[in-house]
């Protein structure tokens, strides 16, 4: 596996399959549209508009994150692991349960 940065926090490994240029368009329409959501939401507080409505504004934003982490991994599933697995590499597996605890 690829190294680890300590400033990133995050794994550098790169997909040997690309993501379709539908997947793509997708996954940044939808993380637009969260960043859109949530400086709304910035903007709200430094309103000081009604709580609820900070809340159901959170709650799209949150929808819309979850969205992408579905969508990614059920790329991650169908591409990269199953590479791995036809590799031989079946601690991939172990990968997937740790990210899927992630989400909860």
């Amino acid at each position: 596996m690829d190294e680890v940065t300590a400033a990133e926090g995050c794994c550098r490994h790169h997909k040997k399959t690309p993501r379709s240029a539908e997947l793509q368009a997708d996954v940044q329409k939808r993380l637009n549209r969260a960043i859109g959501q949530l400086n709304g939401v910035k903007a709200m507080i430094d309103e000081n508009r009604y709580c609820g409505d900070v809340l159901t504004q959170l709650a799209a934003a949150e929808s819309a994150i979850r969205r992408v982490r579905e969508l990614l991994l059920k790329e991650h599933m169908e591409t990269c692991v199953v590479e791995e697995v036809q590799a031989g590499n079946t601690a991939v597996i172990d990968e997937v349960l740790k990210l899927m605890r992630n989400f909860g």
